[in-house]
């Protein structure tokens, strides 16, 4: 099911802990089917901005989401609960990022044209990639994921030629034997006077001759490798999950003493109402039987009276909004409003 989906039921129960709190683990990607996962928090925002848009959020809602949001990031920020690729492609990528400090300067080479080369290459791109070349069999397949990717489709039988020019080069092909061999890495690595090249080879069975890996400045991952990073992520990721729920229930209690003191709003207006009232009655009282003042004594008068009055109702305000913090809200506000005749 859908993330969103999932807590769009329990929106209404403010008073709910869970479900506030189910809605904070969305958004920090720490309930969905891939821990950890940013288009989580891209869905929650696209969700709150449409709604926002069409003027449906209010003076609960408004804050719940933005509090939310502002989980999500604080989870980002202070754990690596995303920061473990958890997706062979992605972990590929976080690989080649500790090669190469900057892959906006580097060259890759996509051999395949099925999702794995495109999921793959998608990442690269994300991650600084510009210069891409692509090739297939199908020189059709290969120019449409090029032109998908603003990428250079070249020919299947010239690849060899491009492959010094590539730092990286990832390979998902369905060829029945090993398409990248060790002499022509070596001849590749002269040409390059052993500038680093990385190797992805995500084929089963292999493209790339795993004896390249004795090759000076040479690094190659197959699919075990990149399935052992990914599962050593997700541990990662699973520990790091751990400090988030944390932050997330801290976040939670911070919303449910907001919601609180707001519970206490109309009580403490309705007091302060009945204050004013009674201010303004006995001020008016004590003037006529004073006579005549001037202006300054009348304004010193009321000022006095207007003081008193917030002074007086400090302390029970306080306290009433302690007493819906500590649960005991409904039953200050029955006795509050008992003993000053707050109901009609």
């Amino acid at each position: 099911m859908p993330p969103l989906v999932q807590f769009v039921p329990h929106l209404y129960q403010w008073h709910d802990i869970e479900a506030v709190r189910h809605l904070f683990r969305v958004a920090s990607s720490l309930d969905s089917l891939v821990l950890g996962e940013p288009q989580i928090l891209g869905q929650v925002k696209a969700a709150y901005g449409a709604a926002r848009a069409a003027q449906r959020t209010g003076v609960v809602l408004t804050p719940l989401f933005e509090r939310a949001l502002h989980v999500a990031k604080l989870v980002r920020s202070a754990t690596g609960v995303s920061g473990y690729a958890v997706s062979v492609s992605a972990a590929a990528v976080e690989l080649a990022k500790k090669i190469f400090e900057q892959l906006s300067e580097r060259t890759a080479m996509v051999l395949g044209a099925g999702e794995t080369s495109e999921l793959a290459a998608r990442h690269l791109i994300r991650q600084g990639i510009t210069r891409l070349f692509v090739a297939n069999r199908s020189p059709q397949r290969a120019a449409k994921l090029a032109q998908a990717l603003q990428a250079t489709a070249i020919p299947w039988e010239e690849f060899p030629a491009y492959l010094g020019q590539a730092d990286i080069v990832l390979s998902a092909t369905s060829a029945p034997q090993p398409l990248i061999q060790k002499a022509m890495v070596q001849d590749v690595m002269r040409a390059r006077k052993h500038r680093p090249m990385f190797f992805i080879d995500m084929a089963v069975p292999r493209d790339i001759d795993p004896a390249i890996q004795t090759l000076e400045n040479v690094f190659l991952y197959d699919m075990d490798a990149l399935e052992n990073v990914v599962a050593a992520n997700y541990r990662a990721r699973q520990q790091a999950a751990l400090v988030a729920e944390d932050l997330v229930w801290r976040e939670v209690r911070h919303f449910h003493q907001w919601l609180a003191a707001r519970e206490a709003a109309p009580t403490i207006v309705a007091l302060r109402q009945w204050a004013e009232t009674t201010r303004r009655e006995e001020l008016d009282t004590a003037l006529a039987r004073m006579g005549p003042l001037e202006e300054r004594q009348r304004r010193a008068i009321e000022t006095f009276s207007v003081s008193l009055v917030h002074k007086l109702c400090h302390m029970p305000t306080v306290n009433l909004k302690c007493a819906f913090r500590e649960g005991r809200g409904p039953e200050y506000v029955q006795l509050v409003r008992h003993l000053f005749a707050l109901d009609p």
